[in-house]
């Protein structure tokens, strides 16, 4: 597990792992440097600067600009860079043979986490072919404090993965305002319907979590023949109407994803 850690980028997603790690104690502030194009708030202790530090190399540097960034980064810190260990990149879109060719040096991770990662909740997907183990297993160790970690050996797969735990927190999120506008509808008031329809949500995630069936089972369980849960799945289940539009949706995504990789080749 990395004890000297450089961030290169540090916004929304970076500053949550950041935040976790050092909430955990799996990373100490004072080791961590932070290279951003503006200061930003960051947990106390944590040095943050326009240029990587000087002296010797770090455990891991992890990438967390915007991918488009890519090229700037590899002409002003390109050559810090190559001596560091491991090469950590949390860039949608870009592939490991991308990175290797921009980075050469560094055995390189990809990793894919979501928001929830800020609470311990989140999802980090993981990718490396040519890393040796040593590198996937200090990877693998920074990000438990993160939530579930999992690894896929397929970068094609790494891309669905992403999708999915990636893009679903804010497919989800939309989930709830749409749960909340519709009992609005049935004359909820709009502030109670935001509360009852997040808490509905939040419980019934944590009891899928520890449940000894799955969702659809779940869902199955609390539907009374010929009662009212049974009639609103009706309406979700017709022509699998859900699972189309979820499918459309991810799809979605993914392909924006590719779209983005075939961009960070260029």
């Amino acid at each position: 597990m990395p004890q000297r850690l450089w961030l290169i980028g540090c916004g929304n997603m970076a500053g949550a792992m950041l935040r976790r790690w050092i909430d955990s104690g799996q990373v100490s502030a004072d080791a961590v440097d932070v290279v951003n194009r503006h200061d930003r708030d960051l947990p106390g202790g944590v040095r943050q600067s326009r240029a990587l530090p000087d002296g010797p190399p770090p455990d891991a540097i992890m990438l967390g600009m915007k991918p488009q960034q890519i090229d700037e980064i590899v002409a002003a810190h390109g050559k810090r860079i190559a001596p560091t260990p491991v090469l950590i990149s949390i860039l949608a879109g870009v592939e490991e043979t991308t990175l290797a060719q921009r980075f050469p040096g560094p055995a390189i991770v990809r990793a894919m986490p979501n928001l929830p990662v800020a609470l311990g909740k989140g999802v980090v997907v993981l990718h490396a072919r040519a890393a040796p183990q040593s590198a996937k297993d200090a990877v693998a160790a920074l990000m438990a404090p993160l939530g579930l970690v999992e690894w896929t050996a397929d970068e094609a797969m790494y891309g669905a993965l992403g999708t999915l735990e990636g893009c679903g927190p804010a497919f989800l999120f939309r989930f709830i305002d749409a749960l909340a506008k519709a009992g609005e509808a049935l004359g909820i008031p709009a502030d109670q319907a935001a509360r009852l329809a997040l808490a509905t949500v939040d419980g019934a995630a944590a009891m899928a979590a520890v449940a000894d069936a799955s969702p659809a089972t779940l869902a199955d369980r609390v539907a009374s023949p010929g009662g009212s849960t049974r009639q609103g799945l009706n309406v979700l289940d017709r022509d699998d109407a859900l699972v189309k539009l979820l499918t459309e949706t991810l799809q979605a995504a993914e392909r924006r994803g590719r779209e983005m990789a075939a961009e960070a080749k260029r």
